[in-house]
């Protein structure tokens, strides 16, 4: 499996977010659907992406007991998004039932991850907000761990903890990387970022981009930017 570039379309639209998706002719985008869009528009826009040939990256993020999340995703895998996720926090018997939720009679199912530690947490506020001691690197890897012997395809974590997981989970184990942005781009609300090629050096398989494109002068021309400097 490739790497690739996923644009996070975090309009609160239908019509913003196809108005943006309008301008990319030659190439349709990796796009994640968060919840500002899913919840202003519903499973609609996820069929109307597909339609138009994008994949799609379902970011919801779902973290609840094990047998409410196994039936979200069994209604999320009828959406024929390309890949969805929850959140590793919830335990390796939440992650099993997603999976299960997930998986279609024919055996078929989208492609399933783990949020480790979102990239705006830092460890100081992991251990003051959270309580959790453990240095933060160890946290995401352990996290990953439990993902990967729950069944899950990867983890979302920083770009610089992907190197960590794919030595204690293997190559073949996916990280999808949000936190990326251009050497000259406002960190924002991020804290562990890296720019596109700095992820790639470091082993992320997917980098999510959001504002660094969405938010660009020329969001074509900083696509294909992002593009030459990760694959």
């Amino acid at each position: 499996m490739g790497k690739d570039v996923i644009i996070a379309c975090d309009f609160d639209s239908a019509e913003q977010t196809l108005s943006f998706l309008d301008q990319f002719t030659d190439r349709k985008p990796y796009v994640k659907i968060g919840m500002e869009l899913f919840y202003a528009e519903g499973p609609q826009i996820v069929r109307d992406l597909k339609e138009r040939g994008h994949r799609i990256f379902l970011d919801l993020k779902l973290h609840d007991i094990p047998n409410t999340v196994k039936k979200a995703m069994s209604v999320l895998s009828r959406l024929d998004v390309d890949m969805c996720n929850l959140h590793a926090a919830g335990t390796k018997a939440m992650m099993e039932a997603a999976l299960e939720g997930l998986t279609r009679p024919d055996g078929s199912r989208p492609l399933l991850i783990a949020v480790t530690q979102l990239t705006s947490t830092s460890e100081e506020r992991m251990r003051e907000d959270l309580l959790i001691r453990a240095p933060l690197a160890e946290v995401v890897s352990h996290y990953a761990q439990n993902a990967r012997e729950a069944g899950l395809d990867g983890v979302v974590c920083s770009p610089l903890e992907a190197q960590t997981v794919h030595q204690v989970c293997g190559e073949s184990f996916l990280t999808v990387t949000p936190g990326v942005r251009f050497a000259d781009d406002a960190a924002a609300d991020q804290v562990r970022i890296a720019t596109p090629a700095r992820a790639k050096l470091l082993g992320s398989d997917y980098i999510v981009v959001g504002r660094s494109i969405t938010a660009a002068a020329d969001p074509v021309a900083a696509y294909r930017r992002c593009l030459e400097e990760f694959i």
